[in-house]
């Protein structure tokens, strides 16, 4: 174990190293230097890290674990043992900047010193104006001094703890001191690549109120809607949200005039996927992600690596689904298109997804008009683990990261790490092949839940279907949807990913679930078998066979408490 002083001395031996490497060329360079950098491949995007695509087997820490220096030192070394590659952890604004202008980056040190030590890579969140909304990150002279930094107001007019967007003396404080942590980060890192991404800010938006009625916020709302953002939805009118073109389309697609003039006046709706206050949730859009591009820019300027903002989604239930009940304004996937008209320096949008028997459609949602996926908050339990195959091969998403990974003492958001220790096992076994297929036809995923207990997708020329295992009591007897003797129900999901390597060749991943393969022409008589099915693993990249199955065992099944890889061929006769 390090101590202070030998943290000290490889941080001073990194900045040496960094040094002579300068500030970050544009992001066309980054191929060359290496530095993190998104890339288009087939439907959606890899990230390269040294010239190399990597996917991201993560999870999120809980938010103080990088508070301390003690706390967090043992971490590194469980999130190595537990098959993760990537470990989110935040760095705070008040933390870094504890008094205006002198900045304190030994927290920040500690984090990447430490990850790199462990073989670990890093995604950090800017914990700045806003976490869940609330400024609580800010450091105590932002809090105490609300003339120069004013908050947001509810419709009566009271204060909330949460800066206004509105505030230019706060999003200038918040631009510089996340731009110091950039140029730290790629004095200490610019060469090791230990850090792969920012997340800017943390679930932002409005809550308890649908959006900010400070004197300065109905005067904006009041006003036309900015010229940048109105050609922004006439160049992009085919590809917007269905929501947002069928609210501007009401109003005659107007070219001009107030919010409400060109959305429409809000109402609330009755159903959660209905779009409640709509014109109130836009104009507070187009306020955050403006807001949050001059942070993001100021940050690339210093180093040019990818940024993504994630976003609280709104919930299921009467009382969820309203702007204001979750964050008004925070990137939802209604106003997607006005985060990417107002913040052009943020890559892409990520869900933290916790609605999980709504987990499809919030993953459809999130790869509109070529968003690349990546879910940096979900659930790490056995229906996690589960979902996390379907996510990487229906998707070919770039990440997926649990919350809580690291345990602790967070109550009900602590899981039980074994199950994505198991998954992260299984799924980086097959890194380099998911990496190779990504974004192509030839991988997909399945999910089987309490909601729906199938699923069927189509690859490589086949029917694919996957069906929901089966729970079991503590006595091993098999009861279809019934939780053990004295056990209360648990959310179950399985899941499987499936890519095809050649004609009629095939690997399957999964827990939970059986998968059969069938003639996708349903009016055929050729029948579907196997030529042949083994499990075993991939070990560097190479097939090591476990057993060759057959008889009663000529199925591929996963159990739920563990996953498995299958390889396979198929005939039809």
């Amino acid at each position: 174990m390090k101590t202070l002083k030998q943290y000290l001395i490889l941080l001073i031996a990194a900045i040496l190293l960094n040094s002579c490497s300068g500030r970050n060329s544009p992001r066309r360079n980054n191929e060359r230097t290496g530095v993190p950098y998104l890339r288009e491949q087939g439907s959606t995007k890899q990230l390269i890290v040294d010239g190399k695509p990597y996917l991201m087997l993560g999870g999120e820490l809980h938010n103080s674990t990088t508070g301390g220096f003690e706390y967090m030192r043992p971490v590194w070394k469980r999130m190595a043992e537990a098959n993760l590659n990537t470990v989110i952890g935040t760095a705070s604004w008040e933390l870094v900047e504890p008094e205006e202008g002198r900045f304190d980056f030994a927290l920040v040190d500690s984090m990447v010193l430490g990850a790199r030590e462990q073989g670990l890579k890093l995604v950090v969140i800017w914990f700045g104006s806003w976490k869940n909304s609330a400024s609580t990150y800010v450091p105590a002279w932002v809090k105490l001094d609300q003339k120069r930094f004013p908050l947001a107001k509810d419709e009566n007019g009271n204060n909330l703890n949460i800066l206004s967007t509105f505030s230019e003396e706060a999003s200038k404080a918040d631009a510089q001191a996340f731009a110091a942590l950039m140029k730290h980060i790629r004095q200490i890192d610019g060469r090791q690549h230990t850090v792969l991404m920012m997340q800017v800010e943390n679930e932002m938006g409005t809550l308890r109120t649908k959006r900010d009625f400070s004197e300065a916020a109905n005067a904006a709302f009041n006003s036309a809607v900015p010229a940048e953002l109105m050609s922004y939805l006439e160049t992009h009118k085919t590809e917007l949200h269905p929501g947002v073109l069928e609210a501007w389309e009401k109003q005659g697609f107007k070219n001009g005039g107030t919010w409400e003039e060109v959305f429409g006046q809000g109402i609330l709706m009755d159903e959660w996927k209905d779009l409640s206050w709509l014109t109130e949730e836009l104009f507070m859009a187009w306020n955050y992600a403006t807001y949050i591009e001059k942070i993001a820019a100021a940050g690339r300027k210093e180093y040019n690596i990818p940024m993504y903002v994630n976003a609280w989604l709104k919930q299921p239930g009467s009382s969820g689904h309203a702007p204001g009940n979750y964050p008004s304004g925070g990137p939802s996937p209604q106003v997607i298109d006005i985060w990417r008209a107002g913040s052009p320096s943020i890559d892409f949008i990520a869900p933290d997804i916790y609605i999980v028997n709504e987990f499809r459609y919030v993953c459809e949602q999130y790869t509109r008009s070529r968003n690349p996926l990546f879910i940096p908050e979900t659930a790490g339990d056995a229906a996690g683990a589960a979902r996390a195959f379907y996510t990487l091969g229906r998707f070919s998403a770039m990440g997926y990261a649990p919350f809580g990974i690291d345990g602790g003492d967070a109550g009900a958001n602590v899981y039980d790490i074994s199950e994505m220790k198991d998954a992260y096992n299984t799924l980086g076994q097959l890194v380099p092949l998911i990496n190779e297929f990504q974004g192509t036809e030839n991988i997909g995923g399945l999910l089987a839940d309490d909601n729906i207990r199938s699923d069927t997708t189509l690859i490589g020329g086949y029917r694919v279907t996957g069906t929901l295992g089966r729970r079991f009591d503590f006595a091993g007897a098999g009861i279809p949807g019934q939780p053990g003797q004295g056990q209360a129900p648990r959310r179950q999901a399985g899941g499987a990913l499936i890519i095809c390597t050649g004609p009629g060749e095939f690997y399957v991943a999964g827990r939970n679930m059986s998968v059969n393969f069938s003639n996708p022409d349903p009016e055929s008589l050729l029948k579907v078998s196997f030529l042949y099915l083994e499990d075993g693993k991939l070990i560097d990249n190479t097939w090591i066979t476990g057993r060759r199955l057959n008889g009663d065992e000529f199925r591929i099944s996963f159990p739920s408490d563990r996953s498995r890889i299958f390889k396979l061929s198929l005939y039809q006769y």
